[in-house]
């Protein structure tokens, strides 16, 4: 997740779009080449939910003779955020698929695989890191859940964000940070607190209107090497914020700055997008497969359009090899109907189309694409990844996108370099790139329940000229539908 795969897309993962999914007692080899990524990122399955357990950390360390642009810490520390369900994961999904409703919500969040002292189960076996009083730890902070946006904070603790999403940033000082799934952020703690025990915690940023959600806590413990035998053996307990404290959520990302180096943010713009992402729902009789709000079936769509994946062959190979049928690019490059996008949407307007649609980019165009964020059945906040790319978001706001005034306010400094982006709920994001990795790339919400859905679609980017802007041929061991 995050990797460029510059003219390797073969390796990048997402079943049937660069290639079908490995069979069951099969196997498959990724071979790629990390090109100017230094930080956190992380890897994981992209096949059904499977990722709810199959992930794990991604570190791409400074080159040698290179440095961290920071004091190098003493700990080096992956924190990975996860999401657990008592159930066989697809399982749950199936009778979600089944039934058209939302999902059953996760039993409990872990931190490294353990969900921590707050949960009867598991006490035993709670996550704890030893530090010395004065040591710098680096956390490196990894939402892998499958279906929420988490707030992460450690008792009495100052973090410094010093990176994000395998980028580093102007460093700035929080007590609590958000991170979307998919996202990473890379924080600097000092331990010079009291010698203690003191749990580092995560809990949900929920924004859905109504919607129910996993509302427990996951911890670990930071435990200081030089606590006094006797002393108070119960952690502190951070104070997160509330479950839909979008207001701290906003401050956290409007924080973000880059570190400006030699690529320039695009000015000129060749390709100007406007997508809308959202839910929907389906009409459809009542009955067992129809029990979504008033016997309805969930959807999700960008620009009115619920993706649909292919079953014969990938996206990449289809394109690669010319194979017909399989896809159309007239995905639309703004909303087929314009209307108060975060107002009270027409019920005329709940019911997307379905289609497997994607949009062409020719070789090294400048990109922008406006995300905005709709009203159907709730506002909710959008965590949007791109496979393949990373990008500048030059923009965030509340309400509908306007052009004419949103556009005089965009960062186009310093702006913070992502490979997921968390459309605000009820508002909007807007993000720049440079075509310049030819392939077939899928650009999608990292909820996976909206992915199954349908709130993604894809871009193909053509190939430039000459052996470096052309993308390899596939390997002999890509796996077959």
């Amino acid at each position: 997740h995050g990797i460029r795969q510059m003219r390797t897309p073969w390796a990048d993962g997402p079943e049937y779009v660069t290639q079908c999914p490995i069979r069951p007692g099969g196997s498959y080899t990724y071979r790629f080449t990390i090109e100017n990524q230094e930080g956190t990122l992380w890897w994981h399955a992209h096949s059904r939910w499977l990722r709810a357990t199959v992930y794990g950390a991604l570190v791409i360390l400074p080159k040698q003779g290179s440095n961290f642009p920071f004091s190098l810490p003493q700990k080096d520390i992956p924190v990975l955020l996860g999401e657990w369900w008592n159930r066989d994961i697809i399982a749950v999904q199936r009778q979600a698929q089944f039934t058209g409703a939302a999902p059953n919500i996760s039993d409990a969040y872990t931190i490294n695989g353990q969900p921590g002292d707050l949960y009867r189960c598991s006490s035993q076996g709670t996550v704890k890191y030893s530090v010395n009083a004065g040591e710098t730890v680096l956390l490196r902070v990894i939402n892998a859940a499958l279906n929420q946006q988490l707030f992460f904070s450690v008792a009495n603790h100052m973090l410094t964000v010093v990176g994000v999403d395998a980028t580093y940033n102007k460093p700035f000082t929080t007590n609590v940070i958000m991170v979307g799934p998919g996202q990473t952020t890379n924080v600097i703690l000092t331990a010079n607190q009291s010698p203690g025990r003191y749990y580092m915690a995560a809990r949900a940023y929920a924004t859905v209107r109504n919607g129910q959600f996993d509302n427990t806590t996951t911890t670990a413990i930071l435990e200081y090497t030089s606590i006094k035998s006797g002393a108070n053996s119960r952690p502190l307990l951070p104070q997160l914020p509330a479950f839909n404290d979008t207001a701290t959520a906003t401050a956290f990302a409007n924080r973000l700055r880059s570190i400006p180096n030699n690529i320039r943010v695009p000015k000129q713009i060749d390709e100007n997008l406007f997508f809308t992402v959202g839910l929907g729902l389906v009409n459809c009789n009542p009955g067992p497969r129809c029990q979504g709000p008033n016997n309805t079936r969930f959807a999700a769509s960008m620009n009115n359009i619920s993706f649909v994946f292919p079953r014969r062959t990938s996206l990449l190979q289809a394109y690669y090899q010319k194979i017909p049928g399989i896809y159309t690019l007239d995905f639309p490059r703004v909303p087929p109907v314009q209307f108060d996008y975060t107002g009270n949407v027409s019920r005329g307007l709940w019911q997307p189309r379905f289609g497997t649609k994607l949009y062409k980019l020719k070789f090294g165009s400048n990109v922008q694409i406006v995300l905005q964020d709709t009203a159907i059945f709730s506002t909710e906040d959008h965590p949007i990844h791109l496979h393949g790319y990373h990008f500048w978001v030059v923009g965030q706001g509340f309400g509908n996108f306007n052009a004419r005034t949103d556009t005089a306010n965009f960062n186009l400094i310093d702006p913070p370099v992502r490979n997921t982006i968390d459309v605000p709920v009820g508002g909007w994001a807007v993000i720049r790139f440079v075509a310049d990795n030819p392939g077939v790339w899928l650009f999608h919400c990292h909820i996976d329940s909206h992915l199954a859905w349908g709130l993604s679609m894809a871009f193909v980017v053509e190939n430039g000229i000459g052996e470096k802007q052309t993308m390899e041929p596939p390997p002999p061991d890509l796996p077959q539908c």
